[in-house]
C-alpha cells in the first residue's frame, strides 16, 4: 500500500499545493482535473480580481518546487486577477515535470470507495486501499491509491434560488434567463446586460462585485435597471461589510462603493425577498410571497455547496449545518466568524472515520464561504504530513492572515475573491495588511441558517 500514489481530486491552487508537499516527502501524487486545464474553475472567473495579495496566494512547497525552474514570484502586495493567478502560478506549477506527469486533465472523478468494501464493511478497513473511479479520455477507469485528498472545490455546485435551500418552482425551466455566477459584466458578457432589467440575488461579496460592475454598465447605458434582492431583513448597513476597518482594503472598498450605488439610486435594494417561483415567457417573472417582478436577466450570487455524491461509499463525519468535517464545522460558522479570524487547522480537524481520506480547500468548508487560499495551503501541509506518518508536523499548525471581520456576509464563494476592479492606486493600498498569527480553526457554535444575508 505504501508504494501506491495519493489521489488528489482537483488541480487548482490547493490541489497542486498538496502535490508539491507530497513530492517533498517522497510520495507520488495522482491528480484528477475535470476541466481541460489546471485551475479551470478559476479561469471561469478569470476577469475577477482577488481580495488577497500575492503574498497570501503562493504555497511554500509550491514556491520551492517552482523556483529552480526560473519562475519569478509576482510582487507580494499586488492583487491578481483570477486569470493572472492561473497564468503566473497555477499553470507554471502544473507544468513542473514532477507534477505534469501525474496530471490527468478532462478526467472527472465519479466515485471513491475502499477496494472490495462498501461503506458497511469495517474489519480491516483502515489498511485497505482506496479505489478512485474516473471518467476521462479513456472512458471509465479504476485507480488504486493509498490516500485521497479531495480538493475539488464547490464551483460546479451553486446553491438554488428558492427558499429553504430548494430550487424555486420553475427554476429549471427559467435557466435561459439565469446566468452563471460571476459573469463578465463589463467584458465578454456586457451585451447580455446593457439596456436590460437585471436582478442580482444574494448578499455576499460576489453579489457586491457584480452589482458594482453593473453600475458601470448602467452609467454608460441609462436604460439599464438594476435590482438587488436579498432575503435578509433589517439595516442595509450589515450588507456593506467592514469598510475602512477591513483588513483587506480592497474588500472594504467593495462595500463602500456598493453603498454609494444604492444611495445614488443606481441600484434598487429589495430586502425580505424570498423567491417562491419563476414563470418564463418573453421576460422572467420572479414570484415572491408578496408579489412578483419581471426581469430580463437574473444573476445568482447565493453561494455554493459541496458535491458529496461521489463520496457515498466513504465514511464521512460532517457538520449537520455547513457540511464541513464535523470538527471544523462549528469553527467556521459564517454568522460568527470571518476569513481573518479563522484559526489554523489541519489533519486533526479535517479527518473522517475513513482513515487517510480528507476534504481540503473550499470543499472542506462545505457551505461556509469564509475560506482563504492561505488556509487551504496550511490544511494540505498538515494533511500530507499526516499521510506520511509525521504526526508532529501534522499537529503543528500555524497561519498568518489579514485581520478582518466582514466575511460573514459573503455567500458567494471564498474570501479570496472577488474584489472590485480597482486601479493600481487602490492596489498599492494593500501593500501592508495587518497580520495576525493564529493557531487552530475558526468559529464557536452554531444554530442558524448558513446564509444570513440572502
Amino acid at each position: 500500500m505504501s508504494v501506491l500514489p495519493v489521489a488528489i481530486i482537483g488541480a487548482g491552487p490547493i490541489g497542486l499545493a498538496a502535490a508539491a508537499h507530497l513530492l517533498e516527502r517522497g510520495l507520488q501524487p495522482m491528480i484528477f482535473e475535470a476541466g481541460p486545464t489546471p485551475g479551470a474553475a478559476i479561469s471561469a472567473w478569470g476577469h475577477i480580481r482577488l481580495f488577497s495579495p500575492w503574498q497570501f496566494n503562493v504555497d511554500a512547497a509550491a514556491r520551492r518546487l517552482l523556483e529552480p525552474t526560473g519562475w519569478a514570484s509576482p510582487r507580494g502586495t499586488a492583487l491578481p486577477y483570477g486569470s493572472e493567478l492561473v497564468a503566473n502560478y497555477v499553470a507554471p506549477l502544473a507544468a513542473v515535470p514532477a507534477i505534469a506527469e501525474t496530471l490527468r486533465l478532462n478526467t472527472r472523478v465519479i466515485a471513491v470507495t475502499r477496494q472490495g468494501m462498501d461503506k458497511t464493511r469495517t474489519n480491516g478497513r483502515d489498511t485497505q486501499t482506496f479505489l478512485v473511479r474516473s471518467h476521462g479520455p479513456n472512458g471509465v477507469e479504476d485507480h488504486l491509491v493509498r490516500a485521497v485528498i479531495d480538493a475539488s472545490g464547490t464551483w460546479d455546485q451553486p446553491n438554488p434560488l428558492g427558499q429553504g435551500g430548494l430550487p424555486a418552482h420553475g427554476e429549471t425551466e427559467a435557466h435561459h434567463f439565469i446566468t452563471h455566477p460571476l459573469p463578465d459584466v463589463t467584458g465578454n458578457d456586457r451585451k447580455t446586460f446593457e439596456g436590460k432589467r437585471v436582478m442580482v440575488v444574494g448578499a455576499g461579496h460576489s453579489a457586491a462585485n457584480t452589482l458594482i460592475a453593473l453600475g458601470q454598465v448602467a452609467r454608460a447605458s441609462e436604460d439599464t435597471t438594476i435590482i438587488w434582492a436579498v432575503r435578509g431583513t433589517g439595516s442595509a448597513d450589515r450588507l456593506y461589510g467592514g469598510g475602512d476597518l477591513d483588513g483587506l482594503p480592497a474588500r472594504g472598498q467593495l462595500g463602500s462603493r456598493l453603498r454609494k450605488l444604492v444611495e445614488d439610486g443606481i441600484v434598487e435594494l429589495r430586502t425580505s425577498f424570498t423567491i417562491t417561483g419563476f414563470t418564463a415567457g418573453d421576460a422572467l417573472t420572479v414570484h415572491t410571497a408578496d408579489g412578483s417582478v419581471d426581469v430580463d436577466v437574473l444573476i445568482p450570487a447565493t453561494g455554493f455547496r459541496p458535491d458529496l455524491g461521489i463520496l457515498r461509499e466513504i465514511r464521512l463525519e460532517l457538520d449537520p449545518a455547513v457540511e464541513a468535517p464535523r470538527a471544523l464545522g462549528p469553527l467556521i460558522d459564517p454568522e460568527f466568524h470571518s476569513c481573518g479570524t479563522v484559526q489554523a487547522h489541519g489533519a486533526k480537524e479535517l479527518a473522517h472515520p475513513d482513515k487517510d481520506f480528507y476534504l481540503v480547500g473550499m470543499k472542506s468548508y462545505g457551505r461556509a464561504p469564509t475560506f482563504l487560499m492561505a488556509t487551504g495551503y496550511e490544511q494540505v501541509r498538515s494533511v500530507v504530513a499526516a499521510i506520511a506518518g509525521d504526526t508532529a508536523a501534522a499537529a503543528d499548525v500555524r497561519l498568518e492572515l489579514p485581520e478582518t471581520g466582514v466575511c460573514s456576509t459573503d455567500l458567494g464563494g471564498s474570501c479570496d475573491a472577488p474584489a472590485p476592479d480597482l486601479t493600481d492606486e487602490a492596489d498599492s493600498c494593500c501593500g501592508t495588511p495587518q497580520l495576525v498569527t493564529i493557531g487552530v480553526p475558526t468559529g464557536t457554535v452554531h444554530g442558524r441558517s448558513n446564509d444570513p444575508g440572502y
